[in-house]
Parts: C-alpha cells; structure tokens; sequence
C-alpha cells in the first residue's frame, strides 16, 4: 500500500509518501491509524487527534470505518477549510 501525507501531516511524519503493507489486523482507516500511531514518535504525533484526519482510498475521499482491503493508495490530509 503507498500512504501519501500532506501538510502538517507530512511535516510531522517526515516523509511525503511511503510503501508498507500493514498486518491483517488493520482491517480500517481507522485501524491504519491506530497502527500507524505505533510506529513511532513522529507518527503518534502525526495522529495525536485522528478525528481530524481527512483520508482518500485510492483518490476517494471516505470516512475512517472505511475498510483498507485491496486499496492500492491512502492519503491523510488536515483539516480543510475555505475562504
């Protein structure tokens, strides 16, 4: 799976994108998140307030019961707002 970041969530993670392929276990975005929460510091802070989160599986926006089964690519955004 490639996980694209965006905004501070990039700036946080360090990285714009990686490959990983999560353990069986992670059945969610939501799961995505709590797994990738505990991978380490930068990660954990990252998604300290997974609420706010906005994720796209492969290029559609979706909420975080979503499931991950067979999605090619994730991305986490901030928070969007207009003006």
């Amino acid at each position: 799976m490639r996980a694209l970041y965006f905004a501070w969530i990039r700036e946080r993670v360090g990285k714009a994108e990686e490959e990983f392929d999560p353990p069986p276990s992670v059945g969610t975005v939501s799961d995505l998140i709590s797994w990738l929460s505990g991978r380490g510091e930068a990660y954990a802070h990252a998604f300290a307030n997974p609420k706010t989160v906005r994720v796209a599986l492969d290029r559609a926006h979706v909420r975080h019961d979503a499931t991950i089964a067979g999605v090619n690519e994730i991305a986490f955004f901030p928070p969007m707002t207009g003006g």
